[in-house]
């Protein structure tokens, strides 16, 4: 919200800025502030870039009717009145930016590497060199250089894999090749489990002023109701989705009945004449490139649908590539905001009614079968599997076949 205050206040001083004398913008500026309330003096100042000093006395002329500072239709000579701190010390801008420059982190000769970089702290250290400003100038000049608070950010995914690159490649390249063909490709992983009951939810929606849903202070689940799991299956060449909302465990039995549910219930309508299907996941969760048990899921789906089911797993610690996560699980998130998920129908028609302006159309399911943990699965079982590794990391990629039929 604060930024939108910013831009639009920036938008404004630029559209009047050339048509004012110094006198107009310092009375624009208290006026714009003081109608802000409070923090309007600060918000002002770092929209415009006019001191704090000036926009107090813009309000102070303001409130006692006429600017005292100056007469009426009196202005300044271009280049009178006081200039700023940078331009007696053109040096303290280099000072303040070595302070905060990112690559001074690694420095163990940074005088703030071990302090947090607070204006005041910064001020301080500024003061230590010689340089005589306060705290508030130091956040103007930051605002100045471009610099503003940050929060962490998750980007970093830690050490790759060798072949991921190559990896990327080859999925991309098999996904040309099936949409070029009119054959499904499918995006696949479960969704973060979700508290059903009056719990508070990620977000804001518009209610009544004064009026907001009142949920539960704690966020115990229900022993009734507990949590959802739902697994998601987006169709990348028709943008529509599937997910299977269940209420147990997320296996790999789970993730192969709610892939047969979409194929049922979606994509035997959409591709009837089509003979193979291409699964893109995760290296990992109950789809795991590792799991035995997903191999076994996806033999039975082959041999249920009569498709020859084609894999292809993410690197690891690539998820986020995973198209699903941000072409339907996003648009998820976004619906149900700020709205508790009080019971399983509110879930699964929430997702259902999850619609983009690009077209985007879910359909959602509740499934209450039971799905036990610590399935194991024999070398037996595996090696009556009609299972195929491809020639380029056989363990990323690889194909079942319904039995009785030749692999491809």
């Amino acid at each position: 919200m604060e930024r939108k205050e910013l831009n639009a206040i920036r938008k404004k001083y630029r559209a009047v800025r050339s048509v004012l004398d110094e006198r107009g913008r310092r009375v624009w500026a208290g006026a714009e502030a003081r109608s802000l309330g409070h923090g309007g003096i600060s918000l002002v100042a770092r929209a415009t870039g006019l001191s704090r000093s000036t926009i107090h006395a813009g309000i102070r002329g303001l409130e006692n009717g006429q600017e005292k500072a100056l007469a009426v239709g009196r202005s300044r000579k271009a280049g009178g009145g006081r200039k700023p701190l940078t331009y007696h010390t053109p040096e303290l801008l280099t000072a303040l930016e070595n302070l905060v420059e990112p690559t001074t982190r690694g420095d163990p000769e940074s005088p703030l590497r071990w302090t947090c970089k607070s204006t005041r702290h910064l001020a301080r250290e500024l003061q230590r060199q010689g340089f005589s400003i306060g705290d508030r100038k130091v956040a103007g000049l930051l605002h100045q250089m471009q610099y503003s608070l940050q929060a962490n950010a998750k980007t970093v995914e830690g050490s790759s894999h060798p072949d991921r690159n190559a990896q990327f490649e080859y999925v991309n390249a098999q996904t040309r090749k099936f949409l070029k063909h009119g054959l499904p490709v499918i995006s696949v992983d479960t969704k973060k489990k979700e508290l059903v009951g009056n719990f508070s939810n990620g977000g804001r929606e518009w209610q009544p002023q004064g009026e907001p849903e009142k949920t539960l202070i704690h966020d115990f689940a229900d022993k009734e109701l507990g949590k959802v799991i739902p697994y998601g299956v987006y169709d990348i060449g028709q943008n529509r989705g599937w997910v299977s909302v269940g209420i147990d465990h997320d296996t790999a039995e789970f993730a192969g009945d709610s892939i047969l549910s979409w194929w049922r219930h979606m994509g035997c309508k959409t591709y009837p004449k089509a003979t193979e299907l291409l699964i893109m996941a995760d290296a990992g969760g109950s789809n795991s490139s590792r799991s035995r048990l997903w191999k076994i899921s996806l033999q039975r789906l082959a041999d249920l649908t009569g498709l020859h089911i084609h894999v292809s797993h993410f690197p690891p610690g690539t998820s986020k590539w995973n198209k699903i996560e941000h072409r339907m699980f996003s648009f998820i998130t976004k619906n149900w905001r700020g709205r508790p998920l009080f019971s399983y129908a509110t879930i699964v028609n929430l997702i259902g009614r999850t619609k983009t302006t690009t077209g985007l159309k879910i359909k959602a399911h509740l499934t209450r079968k039971k799905y036990p943990t610590g399935i194991e699965v024999s070398d037996r079982d595996l090696a009556n599997l009609n299972f195929k590794p491809a020639a380029f990391h056989g363990d990323w990629n690889y194909s079942l076949s319904p039995h009785g039929s030749q692999s491809r």
